[in-house]
């Protein structure tokens, strides 16, 4: 139906950018390990380690903290090296994260045990997060920045809600876990491989599709055309462009540090008259 739309909600040819449907791939990885994670950690804090709801929640907030401090720094360094480190790079270390996280048993001590899971968690988060917003919005015309943020947001989102509904039953988790410290952290400890499997698939679709280059094109490409500010076409060339253009969109989730999904983006930014 979309196809035959004149102005369609979603056109299909923004699927054919190749990097644009390869970075979503690795948003759906990447997304459906942090959306198991953070679903079943909360609960092992709880039916395993003897947390109370607020207290495990509370427990967590090393890696949003994380994020808040360093995502922008983050977007500042995928620009300088390109995305295709940073987007092989953070899986990898959220998948180490995701590992140390099974020492969150019976008994554990939070310092030792459970903090520097997080933290290495944390870090993988911040080096993934903003590049691979930036890379999404970086393989479109600017003029559908705003459709490529919201359709990376719902491949996030449904890469999340896939995994909380799929992952115990992969895991092994009966009907009786929640019930029960022992039997609930054995599920647990066979479902962190398999968020760390995803994140792994991830890393390498990175490092296979993902361009270093993506990001220094879209300097010059994101503010190029002279209707986004009504003004001429500089002589100077390209440079000139860029300059009359303003700044180019630098999404580096400064301000926007959820751990569902990506920073959404408005896409093009038109000054007032």
């Amino acid at each position: 139906m979309e196809r035959r739309l004149r102005e369609p909600m979603l056109p299909l040819s923004i699927f054919a950018s190749r990097q644009f449907s390869a970075v979503n791939v690795v948003t759906l990885c990447v997304y459906a390990a942090f959306g198991g994670f953070f679903f079943l950690s909360v609960l092992d804090l709880q039916v395993v380690v003897g947390y109370s709801a607020l207290a495990a929640g509370t427990a967590l907030l090393p890696t949003t903290t994380l994020m808040l401090l360093l995502s922008a720094r983050s977007g500042e360094l995928g620009k300088r090296i390109g995305p295709r480190i940073p987007l092989t790079v953070g899986p990898l270390l959220c998948a180490a994260g995701m590992l140390l996280m099974t020492r969150a048993g019976v008994g554990a001590v939070y310092w030792r045990d459970i903090l520097p899971a997080l933290l290495v968690l944390g870090l993988g988060m911040v080096v993934v997060v903003a590049p691979l917003t930036a890379t999404v919005l970086a393989s479109v015309d600017v003029a559908r920045a705003g459709l490529a943020s919201g359709v990376n947001n719902a491949a996030a989102r449904a890469a999340g809600l896939v995994a909380v509904a799929a992952l115990p039953l992969l895991a092994g988790m009966g009907p009786e876990a929640y019930r029960s410290a022992d039997a609930f952290s054995s599920t647990f400890r066979r479902a962190m491989p398999i968020c760390a499997g995803v994140l792994l698939l991830g890393a390498i679709l990175a490092w296979r599709t993902v361009r270093s280059d993506v990001l220094e094109q879209a300097g010059v490409e994101v503010g190029a055309g002279p209707e986004r500010v009504g003004a001429e076409v500089p002589a100077e060339g390209a440079e000139g462009v860029a300059r009359a253009a303003g700044p180019p969109c630098r999404p580096e989730c400064a301000y926007h540090c959820g751990v569902s999904a990506p920073p959404l983006d408005p896409g093009e930014r038109r000054p007032r008259p």
